[in-house]
């Protein structure tokens, strides 16, 4: 009975966290099917790791570098996949590609609070982490940095997942730094969706101009929630739209009343 109960749990209940505390997120961050398996590829990676480094421990330097690299890379990655991927508008013009979009970012923006979207999608995030990491680990120490290198993206994918729940928490969370992220993430949702990509930091936001501090920097965007795809849109690429049971977006009173009340908190 228990084990039933827990493999229903994400099926069977909603999850908005505007209405969730620290621990009801991180009770319910732990359960989730991707993050286990995201702990488990990091647990037979990394285990993979230390028996090789055991058996060659020449393989110690190419591992650290490897893992160094992949901790510099990963902010990269996802500032351009997040601007450049899932804020384009081109996905949402092909059958093939329409889905995909909006699981992992349509949904997101439509509906932020909701952690059932808010999650990347399992079979778009590791195998992209996998890409990311890789190869670079796999020049520098074979197999064993490539698998280094695959530990440290997805140990940072967790962190990069739990941080952007807690942005979406409401809460004011104790580290002034965490505040100032959920900050301007929550800019990013609910004012002007053109800027402030960065999750964990906003280092490449400040690098290449994406930044803004202040609600006074730039407009309140019109796309915010839709990302551009609106009626007029969805006339002539109407794939979204037809997967979407609450189509059009603007015409859902919860989510509407959800947005506004966020939108007052964080002004």
């Amino acid at each position: 009975m228990n084990v039933k109960l827990k493999l229903g749990f994400w099926s069977d209940k909603e999850y908005h966290l505007d209405r969730m505390d620290l621990r009801a997120l991180t009770a319910a961050y732990l359960q989730y099917y991707a993050i286990a398996a995201y702990f488990v590829v990091a647990l037979v990676a990394g285990g993979s790791v230390i028996a090789s480094l055991i058996t060659d421990p020449s393989l110690l330097l190419p591992v650290l570098v490897a893992c160094l690299l992949a901790f510099f890379i990963y902010p990269v990655v996802w500032y351009v996949l997040h601007r450049f991927i899932l804020h384009s508008r081109w996905m949402w013009k092909s059958p093939l590609t329409a889905s995909t979009w909006k699981r992992i970012h349509y949904d997101h923006h439509s509906d932020p609070n909701n952690l059932k979207v808010l999650f990347g999608a399992l079979y778009t995030t590791l195998p992209t982490v996998a890409i990311a990491t890789m190869p670079v680990g796999y020049a520098l120490g074979g197999w064993t940095g490539a698998l280094a290198a695959l530990t440290t993206g997805v140990i940072q994918t967790c962190v990069y997942e739990y941080f952007h729940c807690i942005q979406h928490l409401g809460y004011v969370p104790k580290w002034a730094w965490v505040r100032e992220m959920k900050r301007f993430h929550m800019a990013h949702h609910f004012h002007n969706e053109t800027g402030n990509f960065g999750i964990t930091n906003l280092w490449w936001d400040k690098v290449v101009g994406t930044f803004y501090d202040g609600l006074k920097e730039r407009p309140r965007s019109a796309t915010v929630f839709n990302l551009g795809y609106d009626e007029e849109v969805a006339k002539t690429y109407p794939y979204v739209a037809r997967l979407t049971p609450t189509w059009p977006y603007n015409t859902n009173p919860m989510q509407r009343k959800r947005a506004a009340a966020n939108q007052a908190s964080t002004t």
